[in-house]
């Protein structure tokens, strides 16, 4: 599996970018608001705080709690 994924990443499939450290304090900010009252963890809000860093027009997740965080926080989610 990761040997696809380094393919991919050669094939240019994957983008790699760099994040400031504003992504930590937006990750805070986002569990002050939203983790008691969506069920969220660290890691929902690290990546909705990415998605928000890097100005994503829209949020794709599998996860229910990520999702309601990342329409909560103003992401168009699928």
């Amino acid at each position: 599996m990761y040997k696809a994924f380094e393919r991919d990443r050669a094939d240019g499939l994957w983008e790699e970018t760099a994040l400031s450290e504003a992504i930590f304090e937006t990750c805070v900010e986002l569990a002050r608001r939203y983790a008691a009252r969506l069920g969220v963890r660290t890691l929902d809000t690290l990546h909705v705080a990415a998605a928000l860093e890097l100005k994503a027009q829209e949020f794709w997740t599998y996860d229910g709690r990520q999702g309601k965080l990342a329409k909560a926080a103003g992401l168009k989610t699928s």
